[in-house]
């Protein structure tokens, strides 16, 4: 595969996309399964990735997907399938809360609200709430547009290389003490490689405002976007229940 700045899209293409967050907001991975191409770019808005000039025909994004109305022991059943597969990563799982939660104005609201929505009561942690612009950001296009939301599926890097490492959790973590960690980055990276993804584009130089392990991780996220474009996927749970206005609740990989 190789990397390349450009964003043109002749008619007989197919792009696929896998989406992480980043600090300076969303890295998109498109991927080229003709060509196998793949084109990295950061946007602070995610609609600029939904509606690239690429058009991906499957988005695998990393944010969850389908707010409960009511959240049970350890959030979504989504989080709580796949939280046994990653082993010492299970941490990287938050739990999401009900959807009045994630739509409150400041962390006091939110965890009023969470312990008003689940069973046994359980305040947010900090983590999920400081995604939680990110998550209402992605929730109001997906309402607003059922075919957009037919194309987007959420995933989970861990998870997702948890699957390309032939169903094993990964030995190291990408970052200690909130630093990169060289060994599990080069854990992640010979997985990609493995899965297809060529060295340069593994190695590349992560795009500005994003970082090594941010690229490793929508590289992670395309992947799954190959296998759900595939058809070789598969949701967790196996049904995944819908939200109130329809959309699934399943991590995809």
């Amino acid at each position: 595969m190789s990397v390349s700045a450009g964003n043109g899209k002749r008619q007989d293409d197919v792009w696929l996309a896998g989406i992480d967050g980043c600090r300076g907001g969303w890295l998109a991975a498109f991927v080229s399964p003709q060509s196998g191409e793949v084109r990295a770019r950061v946007a602070r808005d995610i609609a600029a990735h939904l509606f690239a000039p690429e058009a991906p025909a499957v988005i695998a994004i990393d944010i969850p997907i389908g707010l409960p109305q009511r959240a049970g022991p350890g959030g979504r059943a989504a989080e709580a399938a796949v939280r046994p597969l990653i082993g010492r990563r299970r941490s990287s799982v938050f739990s999401v809360p009900a959807r009045d939660a994630v739509y409150a104005g400041d962390y006091l609201l939110a965890c009023r609200a969470a312990l008003a929505s689940s069973d046994p009561p359980r305040k947010v942690s900090r983590q999920l709430f400081g995604i939680a612009p990110k998550i209402r950001e992605v929730d109001a296009l997906l309402r607003a547009d059922a075919a957009l939301a037919a194309r987007v599926f959420e995933v989970h890097p861990e998870v997702a290389f948890w699957r390309l490492n032939d169903e094993r959790a990964l030995d190291e973590p990408k970052r200690v003490k909130g630093r990169p960690y060289e060994p599990g980055l080069l854990e992640r990276g010979r997985i990609l490689i493995a899965a297809g993804f060529g060295v340069g584009v593994v190695d590349a130089p992560a795009p500005a405002g994003a970082s090594a392990d941010d690229l490793l991780d929508a590289l992670a996220c395309a992947a799954i976007a190959l296998r759900i474009h595939a058809g070789e996927a598969q949701p967790f749970p196996p049904l995944p229940p819908r939200d109130e206005y329809g959309l699934a609740m399943a991590i995809w990989s």
